[in-house]
């Protein structure tokens, strides 16, 4: 049987960055062989990571990463904050973000398979951090863009945005195009929800069964039952306007000067760089956002550790 030390120990620790405990049991196990050691330390990080696959990750970062003129936006999903502002698990979100842009990969599936470096698969690393880590992690959602773009992450990762401009030389030459830009994506940081970004862009299916809805309601209404047909048309026509006002980020109020709407924010700071900048495209990361999160009973949760229940 191999002597293992405790500097073997510390090695394998620092190289893997999994507990001194279970680095030493699988380095006994391996009888000092540390590429072994190493596997034997993968095979149990996945099953640890199977063993958590039911649990559910609400919380986590978003976070963002521009090289050049691509840029890439990505959800990690943790258990608790705690892991979230953990460090290592910030460092690991980097690195797939750094993946992402390198290999361009389709979908989070891709991702998965592609490689985290030379030893590991990115699904390899992820259950490796789940065994480091001691939660369930889960890569959720990413986004690759390319060209001109401002972005802005809220709240230590909490929300992240990228807005996408296709702006003229005149206007990126402009001392006001980066505060403009800036203040678009602050613009859609603000609101909980915006689906499209101009009344064009809302699908025709979408405007009938929100139109039927308005239709219902003022039929249901007692004091519209004389009104004429036409004059009903203009009711349903005028709340369809307030629809894209909530719904369509250039109807929306801008958020720094509520008199306005985002398109005249737009346009007025057109004119004062000389040239265009129409915002083209926006994407929006809410972590956890859609995820039904668990709901604990401290008491019950006590109760059944010490046996109470």
């Amino acid at each position: 049987m191999a002597n293992i030390t405790a500097k073997d120990v510390a090695a394998l620790r620092a190289q893997t960055g999994i507990g001194m405990m279970e680095c030493k049991k699988a380095l006994v196990e391996a009888d000092g062989n540390v590429e072994a050691a190493i596997k034997i330390l993968r095979e149990r990080g996945q099953l640890k990571a199977e063993g958590k696959a039911g649990r559910i990750a609400a919380d986590g970062i978003v976070d963002i990463l521009k090289e050049g003129d691509v840029t890439a936006m990505i959800e990690v999903n943790s258990e608790t904050d705690f892991v979230a502002k953990n460090a290592k698990f910030q460092d690991f979100v980097k690195e797939l973000l750094k993946t992402v842009i390198a290999n361009r990969p389709a979908n989070v599936d891709e991702l998965l398979a592609s490689r985290y470096d030379d030893a590991m698969t990115v699904e390899e690393k992820l259950k490796e951090q789940i065994f480091v880590i001691g939660e369930k992690l889960s890569i959720r959602r990413f986004v690759v863009v390319e060209g001109t773009v401002s972005t802005y992450i809220h709240g230590m990762g909490s929300i992240g945005v990228i807005a996408k401009f296709d702006a003229d030389e005149t206007a990126k030459a402009s001392p006001r195009f980066a505060e403009y830009t800036k203040n678009i994506a602050l613009q859609i940081a603000a609101v909980e929800s915006v689906p499209y970004l101009s009344r064009e862009d809302v699908p025709a299916s979408v405007l009938a069964e929100e139109k039927a809805i308005l239709e219902a309601q003022i039929a249901n209404d007692p004091s519209n039952a004389k009104k004429p047909p036409q004059i009903i048309e203009k009711m349903v026509q005028g709340r369809l306007g307030k629809y894209y006002d909530t719904h369509c980020l250039l109807d929306m109020a801008y958020v720094k000067e509520d008199n306005m709407k985002v398109s005249q924010y737009i346009a007025s700071e057109e004119k004062e760089m000389g040239g265009k900048a129409p915002v083209i495209a926006f994407w929006r990361f809410e972590k956890g956002e859609g995820i039904e999160k668990r709901e604990e009973n401290f008491a019950d949760e006590i109760a059944k550790m010490t046996g109470n229940q």
